[in-house]
């Protein structure tokens, strides 16, 4: 390689290195605003012992978790590129697919690892801005009542925005983000020169003794040190905007030195000053700067709420293309990046749900109590995942993929077990929201597996159809396009239409878009086209796109005219079933759920849209069902 390109690659790698910075690590950055100070509030004595037992469990949890679970592992389990839960669930379903059991064990586990990132994506952002704005009662204590109408602005602005896209916005997070790290460590140095004996607790003899001294209260000091991992899943989820090795080189130069320090420095200062409990971040500054210091932290927090929004539109998204979330209407926000979407419906849900979060809690104390529940059951979820893949597609040995199930869940298990006992204090408000989630997804799931299960029991060959049909219609000129779920077969409403109106095009079309287990598909593996008839006029067009990607029916046109098939898009129209769902007694749909299914069903998207079809060419055909 020449000394040109390798000065290249060096380039290209810093920037996305900087722009993984401002996106990637704002939850986890933000993090010292509130964790340590959670950890002693927890009923932990300040003295030097404590202070470096609690140190201790923050080292080498980040460093096991973050660093050697996410950094090292987890990272490696990429799906052509891609991360994130979605992703690892289409991953380990392609080493399953002979395997019904693994299949449906991989899907519940993953979506309940995907239910429970929303009820993470409503906390985000109410504690990380509140507890920066919290600082306002640190720096004047008169200005305390202040505190909740301020993060009601900043955080109503940030979901207001959510339509123009982050696009414009994004391009300062990278060097805010980058300044806030690089002040973190500085805040961090300059108080453990003052007490450099706190370096000690990198030893992990002291976090043993604490928890050893602690007893059962050991647990509740591990719920509040979970704290400092929240936004781990973030360094994977989002590797498919940034790559592994930007990730990775922005964890291990600039967010993991300069969260240790901080955290670090925070410990120093509570050893000399253990009064400085009531707010140890803003407390490390000197008085002058807590202002700017103020400001800064604001803008890192709502840096760190955009990226959890986005990740929820992200996720939303992916889920409706795999097909466990009906569709819902999903907006572009930029021409440049096939990542930037807005989803409206779940960003008001999202707006509507912290608003209440904020106002009902008061506090990021109180918020505390409710976060790193579902962060943990998450995490849970990705080990399990992560370990079909080690033993499906990565053919580990039994001894090694078995060692990384158990190292790991056991440091999974603690924290779930420790966060377990602030459920009646919190910890319930996002299993609720990951429950009703979770009911509504495998509601969706299982209709539409029902409806599946209805189309193949009615579907009729072509050549059958053929032979049947070729003496009662009347040809028309023209293409007839008809939209079906169904990969093979005549759709039920090409047959509802043709027997209804007695005619048949010229041309027919049958298409159906199919959704894979990979974010992306190659434009030459785009289109499957087969020919039916003895006219060479019957075709069954299959569309293949990624999980990451939007069907678009116009383009499914063009590639067909460039396949060689006699197409005139003026002359074409679209024919969709508009199915009116109802249930028999003795459906296997239980009964509770049949409401919510239908409800689902017709309030969902229209495909018109969803798939970008021509308003202008379609004829909509009424197909009742009865499941």
């Amino acid at each position: 390689m020449s000394s040109s390109s390798k000065n290249q690659s060096k380039e290209q790698l810093t920037k996305l290195a900087l722009g993984a910075i401002g996106v990637v690590f704002g939850d986890i950055g933000t993090s010292p605003l509130y964790a340590l100070k959670e950890v002693f509030l927890s009923g932990l004595t300040i003295d030097e012992p404590h202070v470096l037992g609690a140190l201790s469990l923050v080292f080498w949890t980040i460093t096991l978790v973050v660093t050697i679970k996410y950094a090292i592992f987890i990272m490696r389990a990429d799906n052509k590129g891609e991360g994130g839960i979605m992703a690892l669930i289409a991953l380990a379903l392609q080493g399953s697919k002979d395997n019904p059991e693994r299949m449906r064990f991989i899907i519940t586990t993953g979506l309940i690892g995907a239910v429970l990132f929303y009820g993470d994506s409503i906390i985000t952002p109410a504690i990380s801005v509140l507890s920066a704005v919290e600082g306002l009662q640190t720096i004047a204590p008169s200005l305390e009542r202040y505190v909740l109408p301020i993060t009601i602005t900043v955080l109503g602005g940030l979901f207001v925005i959510q339509a123009k896209g982050s696009g414009k916005m994004g391009k300062l997070f990278a060097p805010i983000m980058c300044v806030w790290f690089v002040l973190l460590a500085i805040l961090g140095v300059v108080n453990i020169i003052k007490v450099p004996d706190v370096l000690f607790a990198i030893n992990p003899i002291y976090g043993a003794q604490l928890l050893a001294e602690s007893g059962w209260h050991g647990f509740l000091i591990m719920g509040a040190v979970v704290l400092t991992i929240t936004g781990a899943e973030a360094l994977y989820a989002d590797m498919g905007h940034f790559g592994l090795k930007p990730i990775r080189y922005a964890w291990f130069g600039l967010v993991f030195p300069a969260l240790l320090l901080n955290y670090f420095g925070q410990g120093a200062l509570l050893i000399s000053n253990p009064e400085a409990i009531q707010n140890p971040f803003y407390l490390l500054a000197p008085t002058w700067a807590l202002y700017p210091l103020l400001i800064l932290s604001t803008l890192a927090t709502v840096i760190a709420s955009q990226a959890v929004i986005s990740g929820a539109f992200s996720m939303t998204r992916q889920a409706i293309q795999l097909g466990y979330c009906p569709r819902m209407t999903i907006l572009h926000t930029s021409g440049e990046e096939i990542g930037q979407v807005y989803v409206p419906a779940i960003n008001w849900l999202l707006m509507v749900s912290v608003f209440i979060l904020v106002l009902s809690f008061k506090s990021s104390t109180a918020l505390a109590s409710a976060y790193g529940l579902a962060v943990t059951i998450t995490m849970v979820s990705t080990t399990l995942l992560a370990f079909i893949v080690i033993q499906e597609l990565w053919k580990w040995n039994k001894f090694k993929s078995i060692a990384f199930l158990s190292v790991f869940l056991t440091i999974d298990g603690t924290f779930i077990f420790a966060n377990s006992l602030k459920i009646h204090t919190g910890g319930w408000l996002p299993l609720m929201v990951g429950a009703i989630l979770f009911l509504i997804l495998t509601t969706w799931i299982k209709g539409r597996a029902l409806l599946s299960s209805y189309m193949d029991e009615r579907r009729m060959l072509f050549e059958e159809f053929e032979e049947k049909q070729k003496d009662k219609l009347v040809n028309v000129p023209g293409t007839a396009i008809y939209l079906t779920r169904s990969l093979h077969g005549v759709p039920q409403v090409m047959m509802q239409n043709l027997s209804h109106n007695h005619v048949i095009h010229e041309h027919i079309i049958v298409l159906s878009i199919v959704t894979t287990n990979e974010p992306f598909v190659e434009e030459e593996k785009r289109l499957k086209i087969r020919v039916f008839g003895k006219n060479q006029g019957f075709y069954r067009v299959k569309l293949y796109y990624g999980f990451k990607e939007s069907a678009d029916v116009r383009r499914a046109l063009e590639l067909c005219i460039q396949e060689g098939m006699d197409i005139d898009p003026k002359a074409t129209s679209f024919f969709i079933g508009s199915e009116q769902i109802s249930f028999r007694n003795k459906s296997s749909m239980p009964k509770w759920r049949r409401p919510l299914f239908r409800y689902l069903f017709h309030n969902s998207s229209s495909a018109i849209e969803f798939f970008k079809i021509p308003v202008n060419q379609i004829m909509e055909l009424g197909i009742r069902i009865e499941l």
